[in-house]
């Protein structure tokens, strides 16, 4: 039974069989091949615009090279404090900025608000050549409490961010579980919306590894190819990152998924928050769940087999937080099982 994290699973059949797929034959290099060509062309169709894609292997290697584009290495990035870009990347982003400084703003459940910014931007020295310069907003969809903003609140967040002179980023790690409970067009909910660049993800939601680096204006794209180079994301082989890529799209792939892992979500954190004790600490939208849980039911999942997470503080004698997140392949029947061993310990 594990639900300790969507990057657990493995690869969605239909995936693993487009890489035996790409298996034969022989292919041009570095991109240059008929599968990377269709991985292009699939991304323009799904977003209904021109545009320019960079496949990457890691959700990291995709946010921090968008973001050296996006900033010089004076800039600086407005994101969440909880953001993966500022606690789960090793400072990649000021890496591959050559030193660009992470701007950290608060938001409840894991969302920036646009007063927040507004007040972060009034007050950030434009001009003044002792302050980094304000450069780009980068918001993460689904965010890391898994919540989702509303293509409304991009486009105010964005129109603020462009009105300054910021250039906008989406972290789109879950991205796909976002448009499955969002329910709108990819489009709505980047640039339609504002967006100017986006992470895709891939690897959370059934590839082997496969991200892409979006670029909805691709003349903002000309040095990418050399900052991809340069980062060690220029596969040899690029075929095989471009069939996960292929596949995932096909036929809505990328969304089936993303609609099971969320439904078996929904089922585990209604059952898990009717329990006598707990209580939700984030809304549930996507495939995470962050929940209190008394101490005896706590234990008695980690004794049950049950994979999960401790989050946030440490639990005291009453109980503590815990985060489950379930997957393209999430089991109704492990969903079931845990459900009955937290009954039997409430």
């Amino acid at each position: 039974m594990n639900f300790s994290s969507d990057n657990a699973t493995g690869v969605s059949p239909q995936i693993m069989a487009a890489l035996a797929a790409a298996n034969e034959g022989h292919a041009m290099a570095y991109g240059d091949d008929g599968v990377t060509k269709a991985a292009e062309a699939a991304f323009a169709e799904l977003f209904g615009r021109e545009l320019a894609v960079f496949p990457v292997t890691t959700g990291t290697a995709a946010n921090a090279l968008a973001l050296s584009a996006l900033t010089p290495p004076w800039g600086q990035v407005y994101c969440h404090r909880n953001a993966h870009i500022e606690e789960d990347e090793a400072g990649a982003p000021e890496l591959f900025s050559g030193g660009a400084k992470l701007a950290l703003l608060d938001g409840a459940h894991g969302k920036i608000e646009t007063e927040t910014l507004a007040t972060a931007l009034g007050g950030a020295g434009f001009g003044v050549q002792h302050h980094s310069q304000p450069s780009a907003l980068s918001l993460t969809q689904a965010t890391e409490a898994g919540t989702i903003y509303r293509p409304d609140e991009i486009a105010a967040l964005a129109a603020l961010a462009h009105d300054r002179g910021l250039s906008v980023h989406m972290d789109g790690a879950r991205f796909a579980n976002a448009l499955a409970h969002l329910g709108c067009s990819p489009a709505e909910a980047t640039w339609q919306a504002g967006i100017d660049v986006l992470s895709f993800g891939a690897t959370k939601n059934g590839a082997m590894a496969a991200e892409a680096v979006i670029f909805f204006d691709p003349e903002a794209a000309d040095d990418f190819l050399y900052r991809r180079k340069r980062g060690g994301h220029l596969l040899s082989k690029m075929r095989y990152l471009s069939a996960q890529l292929v596949a995932y799209l096909r036929d809505d792939l990328w969304l089936e998924n993303a609609r099971h892992a969320n439904a078996r979500a929904k089922t585990l954190s209604q059952g898990l928050a009717a329990l006598d004790g707990a209580h939700l600490v984030h809304p549930v939208q996507a495939n995470e769940i962050f929940i209190y849980l008394p101490t005896a039911i706590l234990e008695a999942l980690e004794a049950g087999g049950v994979g999960f997470h401790r989050w946030g503080p440490a639990a005291d004698g009453d109980g503590g937080q815990a985060r489950f997140v379930c997957a393209f392949n999430t089991e109704q029947g492990d969903v079931d099982r845990a459900l009955q061993i937290a009954q039997d310990a409430a």
